[in-house]
């Protein structure tokens, strides 16, 4: 369960093991850089079959859980990249998925037991 609540929410899954420290900053750190990519017109990639660069991407931006789902909803970053401080936002956006994905496998890791705080 921690697994799944920290994908969709940054910080959720150590929230839920009353990790609140860690939980506060690494939601505090992935909602930051979203949002900074966000302010930089970043790209939010959608769901395509052709460059596989675009599919990582792709699958980077999908590592944001619901903050992937609320920037398509709301059409961010769906301008074309024309400037070099927007590719550096696209790649904020990018990390900050990553950094929730490793996040929320720490979560299910210290959840599990293989981990100790």
């Amino acid at each position: 369960m921690a697994l799944v609540a920290g994908w969709l929410v940054p910080g959720a899954g150590h929230l839920m093991l009353g990790k609140w420290v860690r939980a506060s900053l690494l939601a505090a750190a992935i909602v930051g850089m979203f949002a900074i990519g966000i302010a930089l017109q970043g790209k939010v990639y959608s769901p395509n079959t052709g460059d596989p660069l675009d599919m990582l991407g792709f699958a980077g931006d999908l590592g944001s859980g619901l903050l992937y789902g609320l920037a398509r909803m709301l059409g961010w970053g769906q301008a074309p990249v024309v400037t070099a401080v927007a590719d550096y936002g696209t790649k904020f956006i990018v990390v900050a998925g990553l950094l929730n994905i490793v996040a929320a496998v720490d979560a299910h890791s210290l959840a599990s037991g293989r981990k100790r705080s």
